[in-house]
């Protein structure tokens, strides 16, 4: 009986040590990460402000800080210098920069294709209908979506208006087409009593995921738990947003003063209704998923179109070990 006493009371004191030793010891720092969005802060960044609002990113043990992009800001050269650790990107700027050699690499994405898209006036019945109208788009965009649109509904060069995201010309002209975003320039419409159609050119087959999570080879092979766990809690704070987005909200409105409740609300809406987070694989494999399927699908869709030299080597331009796991769902 002694023997057993002694035994439990040597036991008892171990254990009640080592949780001392625990309790005095310093507590961990958090891991120090940088994200730049690729924009003003709006509803479609609302999952990184969430996970950041919400203590998802603390949870994790990373203290991050969210840097908005905008229409002077080079995110991949920041992103090579070491200015920010991560980056909301685009599949074609990865493997562009892969044809130069840039180590640049899609982690996840947000969502399951491109925001991007066509805005018309009301009369048009489909994207086809457009061959031969004015269509205003952006100088970056000759080399994105234009090249897919002009293959698939033979538009040609002599159709494109610069677009300087002014709305006036397409509202003065009811011939004219423009480049949109469902949750932007629609919007505006709407409050203008425009009537206008919003076409999605993914639902044309347009490949590119949207707002993908892009960081470094350098990244990776350094800290791949950082990357894995900023990746983790960005796409639970996306599950959590669409529920709930109030706290992410909250820090929007307060980088970007100038967004409004109206357009907040109106883009979630949008989110939703085009399933953006959970439409195609994500729908079995989880928010953020990617895969070597579609990021081929990419890769001969700039060959095909003269964008991309064939050498390049599209599978380095993605990896999927960060989320092919993590089967996050929206429900």
């Amino acid at each position: 009986m002694g023997t057993k006493f002694l035994l439990r009371t040597m036991v008892t004191a171990a254990i009640a040590a080592e949780a001392l030793i625990t309790a005095l010891a310093p507590a961990r720092a958090a891991d120090k990460v940088t994200f730049l969005t690729s924009w003003f802060a709006q509803a479609e960044h609302g999952g990184f402000y969430q996970a950041k609002a919400t203590g998802l990113y603390e949870k994790a043990g990373l203290d991050v800080t969210i840097k908005m992009g905008g229409p002077q800001v080079n995110g991949s050269q920041l992103l090579l210098a070491g200015e920010t650790d991560f980056l909301m990107g685009y599949d074609i700027q990865v493997l562009k920069g892969r044809e130069q050699n840039l180590p640049l690499v899609t982690v996840a994405s947000s969502f399951q294709f491109d925001l991007q898209g066509i805005m018309t006036h009301d009369d048009v019945a489909d994207l086809a209908a457009l061959k031969g109208r004015p269509i205003l788009i952006a100088g970056s965009s000759r080399v994105t979506f234009w090249p897919w649109l002009r293959a698939k509904y033979g538009y040609t060069d002599d159709q494109i208006r610069p677009y300087t995201f002014n709305l006036q010309p397409f509202f003065a002209d009811k011939a004219m087409a423009q480049q949109a975003y469902p949750s932007s320039e629609p919007y505006q419409a709407e409050q203008q009593q425009e009537k206008v159609k919003f076409f999605l050119l993914a639902d044309g087959g347009y490949p590119p995921y949207g707002s993908t999570i892009v960081t470094t080879e350098k990244m990776i092979a350094e800290k791949p738990d950082v990357v894995a766990r900023f990746v983790k809690a960005s796409l639970e704070g996306w599950r959590d947003y669409i529920k709930d987005p109030a706290p992410g909200n909250a820090l929007i409105k307060a980088d970007n003063p100038k967004m409004t409740d109206g357009q907040i609300a109106f883009a979630i809406e949008k989110l939703k209704e085009m399933k953006a987070l959970d439409r195609g694989d994500a729908a079995k494999l989880g928010i953020g998923i990617i895969t070597a399927d579609r990021y081929k699908q990419i890769y001969d869709f700039l060959v095909a179109g003269g964008l991309l030299d064939p050498k390049v080597d599209w599978q380095k331009a993605f990896d999927d070990r960060f989320v092919k796991d993590l089967k996050i769902g929206v429900d």
